[in-house]
């Protein structure tokens, strides 16, 4: 998430200083992690909580919502349709955000350089 940041900055020098003409990039992309921790479904785990997680999911979708990559593993017992559902769905929340944060910096980048 942090590195498309620094690839869109990257390439937004680049067009500026005439390198590129345009710049490659088709769309936002950001990943989360989720879990099931304790029989509580999370957002964004840490390293203590992914350690115990009952279910480990890595998430990668596009601004468009379309999905770059889906990991998933049930560490201990097997998970529902209905869990991997929820997942899915607080996965969405919270690369939606991150994209939104990405957008900001972005954005605010390119004004502060004209």
């Amino acid at each position: 998430t942090g590195s498309y940041i620094a690839l869109c900055l990257a390439l937004q020098r680049l067009q500026e200083q005439g390198i590129i003409e345009s710049i490659p990039v088709r769309d936002y992309v950001a990943a989360i992690s989720v879990g099931i921790v304790n029989g509580e479904k999370m957002l964004d785990l840490e390293y203590t909580e992914d350690s115990i997680a009952d279910v480990d999911m890595n998430v990668v979708m596009t601004g468009a919502g379309r999905f770059v990559e889906i990991q998933g593993t049930a560490e201990k017992e097997p998970y529902s349709r209905a869990d991997f559902d929820e997942l899915m769905n607080l996965a969405e929340k919270g690369i939606q955000a991150l994209i939104a944060m990405q957008k900001t910096i972005i954005e605010g980048a390119a004004k502060t350089d004209e």
